[in-house]
């Protein structure tokens, strides 16, 4: 099954995989629908700051075993058979926050969602964009990177192509070089 890489030594921290989410799991569907709609679509990908002051795209990474999975008393999360995404249903979400706090990576929130009118707040988290994989697309978050620090790749093959990374001792490209460094002048 196909998965979502990430490569952090590539991310900038523009943000476009969080555009590009939170458009993907709007009602519109397109960037100025969004600005509009009520509750706003929230992102399902969070770009942190990591160790000296380098970004890291942290999203779900749909974990088996899930320890989410587990811990949640309703029912509502569940794997599923097709992609192996871990997804959750909003409508079973009771909102008690058992898998956030089993969630070793921190990507699970809580927020209104668009689709569940009525409701103050569900869990939220990265569904591997599964309409998107039906549909034979890669999601959207991969998209909308232009820098190559999100890939949607065989697990396997990803292992093998870093392996073959590591051995040449690639460096990053000239363009990600020259932006941290202008990010370094500028933190001071």
């Amino acid at each position: 099954m196909k998965s979502v890489i990430i490569e952090p030594e590539k991310c900038i921290g523009c943000r476009h995989c969080s555009l590009a989410c939170a458009v993907e799991h709007s009602k519109s569907k397109n960037l100025l629908g969004v600005i509009q709609e009520t509750p706003m679509p929230r992102a399902r990908i969070f770009v942190d700051l990591a160790v000296d002051q380098l970004t890291f795209p942290n999203r779900c990474r749909h974990c088996d075993p899930a320890p989410c999975l587990d811990a949640c008393p309703s029912g509502a999360i569940f794997r599923d058979d097709k992609t192996g995404s871990i997804l959750i249903d909003q409508a079973r979400c009771i909102n008690c926050a058992m898998c956030a706090m089993a969630c070793p990576f921190g990507v699970i929130r809580f927020f209104a969602d668009t689709r569940m009118a009525g409701r103050t707040s569900v869990a939220i988290k990265c569904d591997n964009c599964v309409d998107r994989q039906n549909s034979q697309m890669t999601p959207a978050c991969v998209n909308a990177c232009k820098t190559g620090a999100l890939k949607f790749k065989e697990i396997n093959q990803a292992m093998h192509e870093n392996h073959l990374v590591a051995i040449r001792q690639e460096k990053p490209p000239e363009e990600i070089r020259a932006w941290r460094a202008m990010n370094a002048v500028m933190a001071g």
